[in-house]
């Protein structure tokens, strides 16, 4: 399989037309919900399964098997079965490098330098934790650990 290789930015064939009023669709139902969010003492509280549930459905797409429920438990210390133990990991990292990245934009702007700390935050402790962060799977080399 050859990597794939996105076209360069900035897309000069885009239809405006078509997505002009989808765009303000979502922008609109993006101030809506940001508006609820304002009125809660903790929002984190509210997106805090939310995130959870996008963590658990987005690493489905690199084969990883855990469910909402397993991943819950893990994270409310009742343990997890060893057969998805790895999975769930995989998981919780996911949530957590995307918290970090969160933070991380707050404080300075996107760079190849985050990416690869975000990446690192994703293979600590599971499946390609010896690869190098940031690397692509054509470049990707087993690192020494140490």
């Amino acid at each position: 399989m050859s990597p794939c290789i996105p076209d360069a930015l900035p897309l000069t064939s885009l239809n405006w037309r078509v997505l002009l009023p989808l765009i303000g669709r979502a922008n609109a139902a993006l101030a809506r919900y940001d508006g609820m969010l304002q009125t809660l003492p903790n929002p984190a509280v509210l997106l805090s399964p939310i995130t959870v549930n996008e963590a658990v459905l987005s690493s489905r797409i690199e084969g990883t098997q855990a469910t909402l429920d397993e991943v819950l438990e893990f994270d409310a210390g009742l343990g997890a079965a060893e057969a998805r133990r790895g999975d769930i990991e995989e998981v919780s990292n996911y949530r957590l490098a995307v918290r970090e990245a969160e933070q991380a934009l707050g404080e300075r702007p996107l760079s190849l330098s985050l990416i690869k700390a975000v990446h690192q935050r994703l293979m600590q402790g599971v499946r390609g934790r010896d690869k190098e962060p940031g690397a692509t799977p054509c470049c990707a080399s087993s690192k020494p650990r140490g």
